[in-house]
């Protein structure tokens, strides 16, 4: 693959130190980095953002992560290796990500099993997580950045 243009967000006057801000706020929204990191990991997969799958598995990584966890993450659900509050973030991340894919894109269930884990900033902090790894999936995939450049 080779990449059609720069990304914009290093192109368009602005977007970058925007995205950049709101990426630091949600590293300061009492979230686990490690949960983040899975919302990141996660995302990306079901994007199809080679870059981001690349960068963010090796980001979680040298923090820490197991390669046992980063390697089951596309199939959370059937492996034991995620605490339930990590589940619950997960489960979000898919419906967030997959918004068109259901008549009920969030549905009340998967809210609700988020409320149990996350107050509300920690909540508002996921859904900000997850839209923004969503942004940076969807400018990746569209001009096809590289993964490991």
């Amino acid at each position: 693959m080779q990449e059609r243009m720069k990304n914009p967000a290093m192109i368009v006057p602005d977007a970058m130190s925007a995205l950049l801000a709101l990426g630091k706020a949600v590293g300061n929204g009492g979230v686990p980095s490690q949960t983040l990191a899975l919302v990141d990991v996660r995302a990306s997969q079901i994007n199809g953002c080679s870059l981001c799958v690349d960068m963010h598995s090796r980001d979680a990584s040298k923090a820490g992560e197991t390669n046992q966890r980063l390697f089951a993450v596309a199939a959370w659900r059937e492996t034991p290796y995620f605490t339930d509050a990590e589940r619950a973030a997960l489960a979000l991340t898919e419906a967030v990500t997959r918004l068109s894919d259901q008549v009920d894109p969030v549905p009340d269930e998967i809210w609700a099993e988020a409320t149990r884990h996350y107050d509300e900033t920690q909540l508002g902090t996921l859904v900000l997580a997850i839209a923004k790894i969503n942004v940076w999936n969807r400018l990746n995939a569209a001009t096809h950045q590289v993964a490991g450049e």
